[in-house]
């Protein structure tokens, strides 16, 4: 199959990124990839360094004068890459695929996959879905079932949940533990159970719940449980409010870490507990670790992980609740059987194999329906 990937992203690209990637690597070899986004974008390095993976320099403007020329050149490439299909993961890389295609002799398809929770409404969708989608993926059911709700009800819709190299991402040795527990935190009392996360510091991830639950707790109690938070380091009213807490012993930032496994390595439990959220690929990566998870109840993170069993669910910025959580942690240690099922979890449900099986099953079942108008 020949397949173009699109996204929009000049950066970072965040989850974009590492999602595009990861197909591609999946894809690579046995299948013909091209991948085209911004040169200075963080998936254009990742993927100019896949082997067998063509990666091309492309904008994706919405202004009308500079958006014209980059159409011209996107139609150019799928004449020339004959592509079988085209999967964009934004509204900017949508419109100029759509766009692109219209009046060429063999169509590419259209897969566009939605990473986040914002309502499926407007003109530009119902556009798109009527001339410019042959499929959509959303990457959890919560997702899934906006798209069914929206002008996209009459096209395959199906899930895909997001998929991390198990591989990589595997149960630290105690050794690794220990390292990375000094090298993170310094000396910490023996059985205090840290808390980690690696899904960012901003506020909607919703870590500033814990803080505030933690504080609720006598010192004794508080002093048997550390938050490690990785991201860009709260700055202004964020790290003001966690100083007027008193909580800045129990709270520790390490910034933006190269290797989140380090953070997850020196942590007992994984958490993302966000107000909003589709997948995450930080409570992937925490389970496929072998960490429990606790997560909110927020779009589909409560699709991530099954309550008692390798993870927690909580009401999405309920401090209530995550003190009762963290009371219930003194009261009760973790189960021993909660590692070995997290890492099940992820093994069975968000590995590289899975998720790369699921993506290529829905391209086929899209291509297989007649050719697109």
């Amino acid at each position: 199959m020949r397949i173009l990937y699109t996204n929009f992203h000049p950066r970072n690209g965040g989850g974009h990124a590492t999602y595009v990637a990861n197909l591609a690597r999946s894809f690579q070899g046995e299948h013909q990839v091209t991948v085209t986004t911004p040169s200075t974008s963080r998936l254009f390095a990742q993927a100019s360094r896949i082997p067998g993976v063509r990666c091309v320099d492309a904008s994706f403007s919405t202004r009308p004068g500079p958006m014209l020329a980059e159409v011209i050149r996107l139609r150019r490439l799928l004449r020339e890459g004959a592509y079988d299909l085209v999967h964009v993961n934004g509204s900017a890389d949508h419109r100029q695929a759509m766009l692109a295609r219209l009046g060429l002799r063999r169509p590419p398809r259209i897969v566009w996959t939605k990473h986040n929770t914002m309502p499926v409404r407007g003109f530009g969708h119902w556009l798109r879905a009527c001339l410019g989608t042959d499929g959509a993926i959303g990457v959890c059911d919560h997702v899934s079932g906006l798209l069914r709700d929206s002008h996209y009800r009459g096209l395959p819709v199906h899930t895909v949940r997001l998929g991390v190299d198990t591989d990589h991402f595997r149960p630290a040795v105690p050794d690794e533990s220990r390292q990375a527990r000094m090298e993170l935190l310094g000396e910490i009392p023996v059985g205090t159970l840290v808390l980690g996360s690696v899904g960012g510091t901003d506020r909607a991830k919703g870590w500033m719940t814990l803080v505030q639950a933690l504080a609720r707790l006598p010192q004794s109690d508080r002093d048997r449980f550390r938050l490690l938070v990785a991201g860009d380091p709260p700055r202004g009213t964020l790290r003001q409010e966690v100083e007027a807490l008193g909580m800045a012993p129990w709270t520790v930032f390490p910034g933006l870490v190269a290797d989140p496994r380090r953070v997850l390595a020196a942590s007992d439990v994984g958490f993302v507990v966000s107000f909003q959220e589709a997948g995450s690929y930080a409570a992937c990566e925490s389970l496929a670790m072998g960490l429990p998870t606790l997560v909110s109840d927020a779009g589909g993170l409560p699709e991530l992980v099954r309550h008692g069993i390798d993870g927690w669910i909580l009401p999405a910025g309920n401090v209530d609740a995550a003190e009762s959580w963290l009371r219930d942690r003194l009261m009760n240690p973790l189960s021993a059987d909660m590692p070995a099922a997290a890492r099940a979890r992820a093994l069975d449900c968000f590995s590289m194999p899975v998720f790369a099986e699921k993506t290529l099953a829905f391209y086929r079942r899209v291509c297989a329906r007649g050719q697109p108008i």
